[in-house]
Formats: structure tokens, sequence, C-alpha cells
């Protein structure tokens, strides 16, 4: 029964309700009550089931939803933060404050750079929470985060069991004081959390979702906290930072002290059309040093054409290509993990949540819609995040420069002064 507590689970309106299960109807006035959307499909005889939550499996007018309140009556384990780390003095100031909204139902924004170590500074809270016998989900809109934090995670709270969910693996869920999900997965929860931690707040697909904001809403308590992590927050969330409807700490500082990597402009031209020779002799100073790299391309379709050529031009540096659709992507990123391949052509779906230490990036076309301004400070967080290179490059090749690339320069370059007044290195 304890599979229930604090969740809602689709059941047919003719199964055998167990005592002292809550029924609630799967739609009202057409309403979906998991995911919150009125998308309807319909059934033979006059029924319906719900498109908009249909990857988490078939909801319809002919189910209703069982749950049981959650108890917070977890198996006795000892729940204590095994990492042995140290938090810098700055992180250890944004830690604190995070500690201190607990159990105090507020939203916290933590506004921290690529790099700044946002994971480390929230173990101390999720500790707190635990020994305080509170339920604590950490989040991610992508399945890529949740992959890499999973072991992070585990290795930290390594006497805490934890719930792992993402895709399809519901029937792996057990239940847990500790929960590590992608946003989706909330869907399935009902006023479950005390503490919720979402990270990469402003990615897609969380970003401008009104069923995942749902989601979330549905999962937390009524008396909760919330926090948001990110490198770059949505409009949104700074206006509401600005008008103190959410409290707000600042870390433009990484955790090593070194700045930003700046964002270096090349122009160049067609180059979906020939590689450019200006992308070719950096490729070939990559080649010469045996240097770890990503490319990121604006389509799909640019990530096997651009493989094909730089393969073709450098047949002995192994590498692959990889986008969001790809059946492979969990193994070719792990791949490049694990130091098998040399580099990744990839699209923005590596643009943030995933660590590779050491390598350079490089980016095609950064100048087309698919790159946002944030998109590039986050593709360009991926260089230096490692202690032993904390530096690296980042260069952009565009066939024209907007302002949108000239922001992020900007962007870089504004929270890299507000680190250096914080001690960082110049």
């Amino acid at each position: 029964m304890n599979n229930y507590y604090g969740r809602q689970i689709v059941n047919p309106k003719i199964a055998s309700v167990p005592a002292g299960i809550i029924v609630r109807p799967a739609f009202i006035s057409g309403i979906c009550q998991r995911c919150g959307q009125q998308q309807l499909a319909p059934l033979p005889n006059q029924q319906f089931y719900c498109l908009a939550c249909l990857s988490l499996g078939r909801v319809s007018s002919l189910d209703v939803l069982w749950s049981l309140p959650e108890p917070n009556a977890f198996a006795h384990h000892e729940m204590t933060l095994t990492w042995q780390g140290t938090l810098t003095a700055q992180q250890r100031l944004v830690s604190q404050a995070l500690i201190d909204t607990l159990g105090a139902q507020q939203e916290h924004l933590v506004w921290a750079v690529t790099g700044a170590g946002k994971t480390e500074m929230m173990f101390p809270v999720i500790s707190h929470a635990l020994q305080a016998k509170h339920r604590v989900a950490i989040l991610s809109p992508r399945v890529d985060v949740i992959v890499e934090l999973a072991p992070r995670i585990a290795t930290a709270f390594n006497t805490t069991p934890m719930a792992v969910l993402y895709g399809t693996q519901e029937e792996n869920y057990r239940y847990t004081a500790l929960v590590l999900a992608t946003t989706h997965q909330m869907l399935r929860f009902k006023s479950a959390f005390d503490l919720l931690i979402i990270d990469e707040v402003d990615s897609f697909p969380y970003v401008n979702n009104a069923m995942l904001a749902y989601a979330v809403k549905q999962a937390k308590k009524a008396e909760s906290t919330v926090i948001y992590l990110t490198a770059t927050p949505t409009k949104i969330m700074k206006k509401r930072a600005e008008r103190r409807e959410i409290n707000v700490s600042y870390l433009p500082l990484r955790f090593h002290q070194h700045p930003l990597p700046t964002l270096n402009v090349s122009l160049v031209g067609r180059w979906r059309k020939k590689l450019p020779q200006k992308l070719l002799r950096q490729l070939r100073q990559f080649q010469k040093r045996m240097q770890r790299f990503l490319i990121f391309v604006p389509r799909v379709a640019d990530t096997l054409v651009i493989y094909r050529k730089i393969s073709q031009r450098f047949p002995d540096m192994l590498g692959d290509f990889v986008h969001a659709g790809d059946v492979s992507r969990q193994q070719k990123v792990q791949n490049m993990r694990d130091e098998k391949i040399q580099y990744l052509v990839t699209t923005t779906i590596l643009e943030r949540g995933v660590t590779f230490p050491g390598i350079d990036v490089l980016i095609l076309g950064a100048e087309e819609e698919t790159f946002s301004e944030n998109a590039l400070v986050q593709i360009a967080g991926r260089v230096g995040r490692d202690n032993k290179r904390p530096t690296g490059l980042v260069r952009a090749y565009v066939q024209h420069i907007n302002l949108k690339v000239l922001a992020a320069k900007r962007q870089i370059k504004l929270m890299n002064r507000r680190g250096a007044t914080l001690g960082g290195k110049r």
C-alpha cells in the first residue's frame, strides 16, 4: 500500500478499491485531473482519453485516480550526508540561506553561474530535510541531467534509499524519502513532497509548459519549500525576484574561482555547404593536441551531415553525433564521459546539465534562431568546469553577428565582473 502514498495512480473505475484508498475522478468538466490539461481524444461509446499526458500511460473517462495521503512513513535508515567534499565561503552562504527556508512555505531561486557547484550546494539542505523526516524530490526537465545526477546523489547520500524515475520506469517505483526524477514524473504524485529542488528550471521542456508547472504544484504539499536552480533565469523569474515574490541567492563565481570562458566569434561563409577553413584549422589543432570537444549545430539534420564531413577530413579522430531523438543518446553521451570518443556533434540537447571535464566547445551557426542568448551562455558554460583545467576555448562560427550573440558575450563578461568583486581570479 505504501506505493500509493503521495501518489495518483490510474485504475479502471470497475476495479475493486482496497480499504483506505482515496478515489478521485480522472476528469472534471473535461479537464484531466492528472495533468490539468484539456486535450481530449475520442474513444468508442462517447468515452475519451487525455492526449497531453499520454506519454505516462493512458488515462481515460473509464478510469479513476487512486491515492493515499503522504504520511512520511519511511523505513528506518540513517539518512545522513556522506559527501566528503567542502564548500567555498560563497557556496556556504547560499547553502545556509536554503536551509533557512525549510518549512517556511517559500520559493527560493539560486541564480548561479554554470560550474558554480549548484548540486553540491544542495547537499546540506537535502540532509537537513531528510533528518527532519521530510520527503524530498530533486527534479530536472531533462533525462540526461537525471542520468548524470543519479550517481552523484547516490554517493552523497549512500545510506539513504533513493527512487530514480524517468521515461517509462514506473515498474521500478518504490516508496522512499528521496526521489530523483524528471519533472514529467511529478504527474504521478499528489501532495507528496516537503521540499522540491528543480534544476535547470529555465530549460525545455519545463519553461512555459503549463502541464509541468501543474505537475510540480500538484506534487508539493500545501506547506512546502521549492528551490529553483539556474544560471540563466527567465524574464518572468527575474521580474518575480525584483518584486520580491521569490527569494534569491546569487553566486556569480565558479567553485574553482576562475572566470567563465569568454565567447569568441569568427565570421565564416556557408558552413553547411563546405566546412570553413577557420573551423578546419581549429580541428587540426584539436587533433594534434588530442583535445576533446563538442560541436553544437542548430538543427537535428546538421548533426549527421557535419559529423560525416569531419570524419572524412579527420578519419583518425574518433567521434559521434547525437540529438534528442537519438535512441542511442545515453550510450553516446556515456562514451564521451568515458573518453572513448574525442568529440560529439550535438544539438542544444547537451547545452546544459551534463559535464565532460576538460573539453572545448565550438558552435556552428550561433546566430540562428535555435540558439537563444541564454542557450549560448549555457553552451559556453560546458567549458572550464574542471579544477585541473578551469579554462578553455569557446568559439562561435557565424555568417553574421547579431544582437543575440553580442548579448551572450556581454552576459558572460558581466558575470565575470561580478565574480571578480567576490575575489574571483581574473
